[in-house]
């Protein structure tokens, strides 16, 4: 069913205000979640996402059968917070549509992952929704990306990820969930850094000129979004340096040379 909101006027606005291929604010939060190795919170827009890292770490006994003896096997699981998606009932483990998720996000990163250093054990990315306004696949994409970066996990280069639209014939970027059910759509994550495509996603039909410009659109946005990212990871890495840098490391450090 069509939304009577109007997702384009004609000045070119959408309905939130921005431009064709302008995307929401971002916000990354690095602040450490219980055990986890790496974490961090991630909002787009109205979206936020919250993803832990555990690992590498031994495969617990009932999973031993699916490990491998030359590399790491990556185990993703997702959940929605019921009170910030907007859904009456309560999504399991079990639930296609987190399932479906979940494959897409393991698939995303096993080329990504530099899984050969660590044969026979099990890295755990564990995604909460806590809020839901469209773009969720590269939210949760972006969140996981820096996650294991945090958590000193080695990866051949970022996964950046955007989704994309048309809406007639004008392209858009960074959909809306009242987008996403309005316009035919695509997900597209990027390797910046090789300019390798490691995701392209589709739910609905898209006319293939369509689609050549909503592809093209998403790869430059891709590196935008590296830059973003790529800065609040150096940030918080010079925030652990100064910090270590003023603890008692710096003591032992300067005995030892002396000695």
């Amino acid at each position: 069913m069509s939304s009577r909101i109007e997702l384009l006027n004609a000045g070119l606005l959408r309905s939130d205000g921005r431009r064709p291929y302008e995307l929401r604010t971002l916000t990354i939060n690095f602040a450490p979640q219980g055990t986890a190795d790496g974490s961090v919170t991630y909002s787009h827009g109205l979206t936020q996402v919250r993803v832990s890292v555990l690992g590498p770490h031994e495969p617990k006994s009932g999973t031993r059968r699916e490990t491998f003896h030359d590399r790491a096997t990556l185990n993703v699981e997702v959940q929605l917070a019921s009170f910030g998606v907007g859904e009456r009932r309560k999504r399991g483990r079990g639930d296609k549509r987190l399932l479906e998720l979940a494959a897409s996000i393991k698939s995303t990163f096993e080329p990504v992952v530099q899984t050969h250093l660590y044969p026979r054990s099990t890295i755990d990315i564990f995604v909460h929704v806590l809020q839901l306004d469209g773009g969720l696949l590269p939210a949760c994409i972006n969140a996981s990306t820096l996650a294991l970066a945090a958590a000193g996990i080695p990866l051949f280069d970022f996964v950046c990820a955007i989704g994309g639209g048309v809406h007639g014939t004008q392209p858009l970027l960074d959909l809306t969930t009242v987008e996403e059910n309005d316009v035919p759509s695509v997900v597209v994550g990027v390797m910046p850094r090789t300019g390798r495509v490691t995701l392209v996603q589709m739910e609905t039909r898209l006319h293939m000129d369509r689609f050549e410009e909503v592809f093209k659109v998403a790869c430059d946005a891709g590196k935008v979004l590296w830059s973003e990212m790529r800065d609040a990871l150096r940030e918080r890495t010079g925030d652990l340096v100064d910090k270590l840098g003023a603890g008692p490391g710096m003591v032992v450090a300067k005995e030892t040379e002396g000695a």
